[in-house]
């Protein structure tokens, strides 16, 4: 399939769109591991770390594909919201509001260039079912021991 079969204009803007949301990942993950205290720190601290390790990785392989389509990749940053709360809870709170809006930004990738970029379509759908295992850890990360059932916030 030829790149002139999908809006590329509005395809690069997704793209920007999410390198700027995973990097406001990045920035937010490593904020949420210098903040927290307590008895489970350091696995707690790891796994922030290693969340933000991966929004880099996704910024990067985003920022990849606007230059593979011969454009410019955006210099801007997601927006970061500072809620000064920062009890495991609400960080995993928080990450899960902003995990599920950058989830919506490849879903509209995937509505814009589904059946007519595979190499989009392909990524859209791999980072698609990333995210929604990612909300899914974080969701029963937020669950007390023993409950089965979904949080809601």
């Amino acid at each position: 399939m030829s790149e002139e079969n999908f809006d590329k204009a509005t395809a690069v803007k997704l793209l920007n769109q999410i390198m700027e949301a995973e990097l406001a990942g990045v920035v937010r993950y490593t904020h949420y591991a210098l903040m927290v205290f307590g008895h489970n720190r350091i696995p707690i601290v790891s796994w922030l770390r290693n969340e933000a390790t991966t929004c880099l990785a996704h910024a990067n392989e985003a920022g990849e594909l606007v230059t593979h389509f011969g454009e410019h990749p955006s210099l801007k940053i997601g927006s970061l919201l500072e809620t000064h709360k920062h009890g495991i809870n609400d960080i995993l709170v928080e990450s899960l509001e902003a995990e599920k809006t950058g989830l919506a930004l490849y879903r509209q990738l995937l509505s814009t260039v589904e059946d007519r970029s595979v190499l989009l379509e392909d990524y859209a759908r791999r980072m698609i079912s990333e995210e929604e295992l990612h909300i899914g850890e974080v969701n029963k990360m937020l669950r007390k021991p023993g409950e089965i059932e979904q949080f809601v916030a």
